[in-house]
This record gives structure tokens, sequence and C-alpha cells, in this order.
């Protein structure tokens, strides 16, 4: 599994979704004028845009273990500070930050819990830390279709339902073990719209997280076999994908 891919890559594959969280992720979080935020996991800067929307690009921060999702999102937001760093080692001092934020980053924390305690640790006591992961449990994700198409395939393929936070409650329980407090659990959605299949498809060949991953190791006839189903699944074109994300958000 890899996210040292291009940003471009990475926008047709999961970027018209994650521009439609970002608000409802603030908006959890409440984040206002006047506070200093961080988005830890920015990616290309999805979440990172509209931070700077409400707060100005001075008072907002990002980190990403990627070195080509920093340089977009550095690019695209030049005068944000952008870092390289992992959710678990954070580099910033304790209490730096009125909220700090996490999209579709928790389930691929090398340590859930650890990474959301040093979220809170940069957080003033007091302030927000929120996240979102897809349902991958429920299927409700811009992914249920192919990762039901792959298992009916090879049924020990490896998806997405046991990452961290992709069941219903489980993001809350690991916020709570992170020590964050006042825990309280949200839905957010996105939906996108595609003119054909292949619009579709082609970003899943762009070897972009886990599924990305999955179609690199297939032979060409499984590949093929693969499309094929994800075809006859998929309602016919014009379609459009609706999905839902767990969300929480606790007190530091």
């Amino acid at each position: 599994m890899s996210f040292e891919v291009s940003a471009e890559a990475y926008d047709r594959f999961m970027g018209r979704y994650s521009i439609q969280l970002g608000p409802q992720l603030a908006a959890l979080a409440e984040v206002g004028e006047g506070q200093r935020v961080l988005d830890v996991g920015c990616g290309p800067g999805a979440l990172t845009g509209e931070l700077v929307r409400l707060v100005g690009a001075d008072a907002v921060s990002a980190v990403d273990p990627s070195d080509a999702f920093v340089g977009a999102a550095k690019e695209r937001h030049p005068t944000v500070d952008v870092q390289r760093a992992t959710a678990e080692r954070l580099p910033f001092e304790n209490a730096a930050f009125d909220a700090t934020l996490a999209q579709l980053v928790v389930h691929f924390m090398a340590d859930p819990v650890a990474g959301l305690r040093e979220m809170a640790r940069v957080t003033r006591p007091g302030g927000v830390v929120a996240a979102c992961v897809w349902d991958h449990a429920g299927g409700r994700t811009p992914l249920g279709v192919f990762w039901q198409a792959a298992l009916e395939l090879d049924p020990e393929a490896q998806d997405e339902s046991g990452l961290a936070g992709a069941r219903e409650g489980h993001l809350a329980e690991l916020f709570a073990a992170a020590g964050l407090s006042s825990v309280q659990e949200a839905t957010v959605t996105a939906s996108a719209q595609f003119a054909t299949f292949d619009e579709w498809w082609e970003p899943l060949t762009f070897g972009v997280g886990p599924a990305g991953a999955h179609v690199q190791r297939l032979t060409e006839p499984a590949r093929d076999d693969l499309r094929e189903r994800c075809r006859e699944l998929l309602p016919a074109a014009p379609f459009t994908v609706g999905t839902a994300a767990w969300a929480a958000r606790g007190l530091a």
C-alpha cells in the first residue's frame, strides 16, 4: 500500500469526495475565526483549503508523511506551514492549537491511539480533536462496490473493513482510549457523479492506497475479471456513488 503517488492521482481517486467532507468535519470541530488549527494527514490539501477559508492561511498548519503530498499541499497553499510528519510524532509544542483535525487518516495511522493522543497533546486544554473515517465495514464508501467484487473473486483479498475506526462506534472508542473527553459521534457524507464506467474505474489503477495496491498485484486476466464484475455491480452510466464516513470529536 502506498500514498507516494502524485497529487493528481489522489485527486482523481478520492479528491471529489474529500473536498465535500472537509466543511462537515470543520463544522463538527467548530473551527472558526481567531483559532489556530492543524490538519493531520493533510494529503494534497483538501481539508487544508477549507481551514484556510475559515481561519486564514497564517493560522493553519498541516502535516503528512508523504513527500509527494507535502509538496502538493505547499504548492496549493504556499503560505500554510506544511511539514512532513506522522500523526504519532507531531512536530509541535504542547497546546499549540485550538483544534486538530484528521480527515480519512485514522484508519491508516500505524498506531491510531498514539496518533490521536498526539493530536490531543498539541491541542490546548478544552480544544477540539476531530476525525472522520470511511464506513468500510458498512460498505458505504467510494470503494464499496470495488471491494464487494474483489472479495467475490478472491475471498482471501484484504479489504479495508477491519481498519481502525471503520465500523460503527470504533472511532469513538479510539478517541476515549486516547484520553479525549466529551466524545461525540456523527456521520458525514459525500457523493460523486460519473459519466462513464471508465471514469470510475481508471483511478483504481493508479496504485493509491489498499485498493490501488490490490489492483496492481493482479495478473492482467484477473484485473479484467475484477473490472467487469465491478461494471456488472454498478448501475448503467451515468451513475452516482453515495458515501458515508464515521466522524467523532472530543476535547483535549
